[in-house]
């Protein structure tokens, strides 16, 4: 095989090529992250046969941890969103803020509804009641826009169970219950960045809502929604079992060593468990004469929707795969662990992945990959990890970006206002992640 160095050099060449291919040529994540791996494989002198079976085990070896997760909570997020409970959701926290702070509400709302819910989706979901709340309470449409916007994408790129952290944490092989709750706590200031940059920035560009409707009649429009406590459950439920079994594992075993607590909450905390069971409690939430429809049509909807989630992790963890067996880690760990770029590493390649291609999940999944096999010689915690490329693919959100399309549209935000109000508070609700997560790893370690 080539040296480190000549390793490392194809290496930079491969991600230059990911960026072209996905961002520019606009060619399906899954085909170019596949072809890479077998490119890369080659190129450093591995034996073609290893390529393929590095490949093969990369592929497997990664969706047999979180594949069933990420339907799973893909699932979960279509059944919450074809049964109002997203609105529920927002309901129960307007309450809480007042609709005299829709914007804050929007933010929370956001935080909340994003964690199982595509942000794309989450958006597109809450826009009619946004436009409503903007009319009502005669807040700009680029406040609100932005203050929904980012409040979803904190916890869209940093709190499983949405696919693109969960990728990450199976990739990288960091402990779940870790990355929910260091995402939950990094994703607040990001969440209030961005809110705080939708009321001072936002509020500069005047929109009005196109909407006749307003918030009362948008509910009386949906009819009985279900309860707050019944629409939380399916959300809260599997992220409390995962926390506790991150809890009952810890070397001390809190809950007793020789205890039957312990294994029990082994089992039911195990993502694969925990999200099964969230699914089953979503069920509750459809209605007797929908239950066909979402048994059916609804998961199936859902599985479809994680399908191509399911390809670009699988092939991430086959380009991983032939980098652990490349040259490459003895390289770093012999010439470049003296660099002390510690945690902002995860964040400076996934940013400069996202603002090139455009997709947060693919940034996301690129750099756990490329990260994987230098968690150890870098010495970077492996949760910890995940949340700085979290953080990283937030900045910045721009024309390459799906979500950027939908935010301005959505919303009626000219395109030059979309960049100047709402690229603008990607950047910092990014830098604001990324500063929280270096104050985290002050004490975590």
């Amino acid at each position: 095989m080539v040296s480190g160095g000549v390793a490392l050099i194809l290496l930079l060449v491969a991600i230059v090529l990911i960026v072209y291919f996905t961002g520019k040529l606009k060619v399906n994540a899954f085909v170019v992250l596949i072809m890479i791996a077998f490119l890369f494989g080659l190129s450093i002198g591995m034996p073609a046969l290893n390529v393929v079976k590095n490949i093969k085990d990369g592929f497997g070896g990664t969706l047999s941890s979180i594949g069933i997760v990420i339907v799973a909570g893909t699932i979960i997020g279509i059944i919450l969103e074809k049964t109002g409970a997203a609105l529920s959701m927002t309901q129960a926290i307007l309450k809480v803020v007042g609709k005299e702070r829709s914007p804050l509400a929007m933010s929370i709302a956001g935080y909340v509804v994003s964690i199982p819910v595509f942000c794309d989706s989450g958006y597109v979901i809450m826009t009619p009641l946004n436009k409503a709340l903007a009319k009502e309470s005669g807040n700009s449409m680029a406040v609100m826009a932005i203050a929904l916007a980012t409040g979803l994408y904190a916890t869209h790129t940093m709190v499983p169970p949405t696919p693109g952290p969960i990728a990450a944490a199976g990739i990288t092989g960091a402990d779940l219950g870790l990355v929910i709750l260091y995402g939950l706590i990094a994703a607040l200031p990001a969440m209030l960045a961005g809110y705080f940059w939708a009321i001072t920035v936002g509020k500069k560009y005047n929109i009005e809502s196109d909407v006749e409707e307003s918030y009362s009649d948008l509910i009386k429009k949906y009819g009985k929604l279900p309860s707050a406590f019944m629409s939380f459950l399916p959300l809260v439920t599997p992220i409390v079992l995962i926390l506790l079994k991150s809890v009952a594992d810890l070397p001390s075993k809190p809950f007793g060593k020789d205890s039957w607590l312990t294994p029990a909450l082994s089992f039911i905390g195990d993502p694969v468990t925990a999200l099964i069971i969230g699914v089953l409690i979503s069920l509750l939430l459809v209605k007797k004469g929908d239950m066909g429809t979402a048994v059916d049509q609804w998961m199936s909807a859902g599985i479809k929707d994680a399908a191509i989630i399911l390809a670009i992790t699988g092939a991430g963890g086959s380009f991983g795969k032939v980098l652990q067996a490349s040259p490459i880690v003895d390289f770093i760990k012999t010439n470049m662990t003296g660099l002390n770029m510690g945690i902002f590493l995860p964040f400076i390649i996934a940013a400069a992945l996202k603002t090139a291609q455009g997709s947060s999940t693919v940034a996301i999944i690129t750099t756990a990959t490329i990260l994987a096999p230098l968690l150890g010689t870098l010495g970077l915690n492996p949760a910890l990890t995940v949340i700085a490329i979290g953080a990283g693919s937030m900045v910045v959100s721009h024309a390459n970006d799906s979500y950027f399309w939908v935010v301005s549209q959505f919303s009626n935000m000219p395109v030059n206002t979309a960049y100047k109000a709402y690229t603008s508070a990607t950047a910092v609700e990014g830098v604001v992640a990324m500063i929280t997560v270096a104050i985290m790893g002050i004490f975590i370690h």
